[in-house]
């Protein structure tokens, strides 16, 4: 989840242009859902209702919330065809933050999307200093999270979004065979502070 530039529809990415949209994805519970169809693969509302401690009932109409805006799509399983398993047909999502701050709505949709994305960097530090002393020695030396301050331009910002990105998706190709990759998290942002 999050805002990703420079990239098009041709590289798995959703372009979110209307602020309903927006709302339907910001809510954290189908946030989540969300993350679990990208990260784990198609499954049932009652795998994931167990995944998240939720009843059936309400996964179900969160899914089928996600499913109305076109972020999620049945997935065939000719193993149980009454089974309906649902997965991600996006690889992230992207947004104009400048169009969801036009509205009161796409503002608080906005503000609920960033703190959502705190609350994963959270869980994040929280399960990897849960397994820090089960680590190899190579992952705790690359592991980290840092903070800058630097005086930068809207176009210099925006610059920055899209190398970074293109050079994530560079390493990702890099690595996809090497059996000593794992799931990284990586979030990061980029927010302009009060000048005073």
């Amino acid at each position: 989840m999050g805002t990703v530039r420079g990239m098009s529809q041709s590289d798995g990415v959703r372009r979110v242009g209307e602020v309903e949209e927006f709302k339907a994805l910001a809510h954290p519970l189908r946030a989540r859902l969300l993350g679990a169809l990208r990260e784990h693969g198609p499954a049932t509302a009652t795998e994931l209702a167990h995944r998240f401690a939720t009843d059936t009932g309400s996964t179900s109409y969160h899914l089928r919330k996600l499913a109305q805006y076109g972020f999620i799509a049945e997935a065939g399983d000719p193993g149980h065809p009454r089974a309906r398993r649902w997965q991600a047909v996006h690889r992230v999502n992207e947004w104009s933050a400048t169009a969801m701050a036009a509205t009161a709505e796409g503002r608080e949709a906005s503000a609920v999307m960033r703190r959502q994305q705190v609350d994963v960097l959270i869980r994040d530090v929280e399960g990897y200093e849960a397994m820090l002393g089960s680590l190899p020695p190579e992952w705790v030396e690359a592991s980290g999270i840092g903070d800058l301050l630097v005086r930068l331009t809207p176009d210099s910002v925006n610059t920055l979004w899209a190398r970074f990105y293109a050079h994530v998706d560079e390493l990702v190709a890099q690595d996809a065979a090497d059996p000593a990759a794992r799931p990284v998290s990586i979030l990061v942002s980029g927010l302009p502070r009060d000048a005073a």
